[in-house]
């Protein structure tokens, strides 16, 4: 049994793993609307494949320590100079150590081609997030039914009136929404969607609590799903000391204007009220 082959192998193939595991959390949609969803890959869920990176991470990192260990001669002789020299600061190590801080820095920082990666990554969770819908708020899936429906303004009863004559079994209001969804073998998600109150076609009631992901939707998107008038929202916003544009995102308005987005989003709500 050569240990120094089995090491080099398990270095590669966990890897190679990691690559693999690192794109799929690259490009699930969020936490709040992956366990909303109950999101899976391959049968996967999104903690499933968290849990399985970070174990081949520790394997990757036990497998690259024992391959510095059986290989440790010919690393050092690649910071030795022409005369045999232990030289660590060669021109070959210093090339790398300043590519690993242009990226470290630059991912900081934000600047390309680092942000273009983040950004890529996240307009692909943008659309996921969209494709399998939003939760009203966040971890929704963990609130206990009663909670649950005192927070989306539903009847307690008529929800389980509702969830009855659907054949849903709930033993108590105390049970979350991630437990009855398990013991039912549907998403959350698909509990609310039996639940909910009808809303009139293309639009929604505008909730007084932002819904998780506002931040990254526009002043334009926010006006259009509420039915809001865009003119009195900007006018309204521009009296209160908040300049904002209609193609501004929730985050960027509440940056310019050294505000939580949640106190934009309060704003608007007030401005909205007759």
């Amino acid at each position: 049994m050569n240990m120094r082959k089995i090491t080099s192998l398990t270095a590669l193939l966990s890897f190679f793993m990691l690559m693999v595991t690192s794109i799929v959390l690259y490009i699930v949609p969020a936490g709040r609307v992956a366990y909303w969803a109950d999101y899976r890959l391959w049968s996967l869920s999104k903690e499933d494949w968290g849990a399985v990176h970070i174990n081949l991470g520790f394997l990757f990192l036990l497998s690259i320590l024992l391959h510095i260990y059986y290989n440790w001669t010919p690393m050092i002789s690649y910071m030795k100079s022409k005369t045999k020299q232990l030289r660590i600061f060669t021109l070959e190590f210093n090339i790398s150590l300043l590519v690993t801080i242009i990226v470290f820095w630059g991912t900081l920082a934000g600047v390309p081609p680092m942000s273009t990666i983040i950004n890529f990554g996240a307009a692909i969770s943008d659309k996921a997030n969209l494709f399998y819908g939003e939760p009203p708020y966040g971890h929704a899936e963990l609130s206990p039914l009663a909670d649950f429906t005192d927070k989306v303004k539903v009847d307690l009863d008529e929800c389980l009136v509702k969830l009855k004559a659907a054949g849903i079994k709930v033993e108590s209001s105390a049970q979350t929404m991630k437990e009855i969804s398990a013991a039912n073998g549907i998403t959350p998600q698909q509990i609310y969607q039996l639940i909910k109150k009808p809303e009139a076609t293309g639009t929604s009631v505008m909730p007084e609590e932002a819904p998780t992901g506002t931040g990254k939707r526009t002043l334009a998107q926010i006006c259009a799903t509420y039915n809001l008038d865009a003119g009195k929202i900007v006018t309204g916003l521009n009296a209160q000391g908040i300049g904002a544009k209609l193609g501004q995102q929730m985050k960027e308005i509440a940056a310019a204007n050294g505000i939580d987005p949640h106190g934009v989003y309060a704003a608007i709500y007030k401005i909205s009220q007759p």
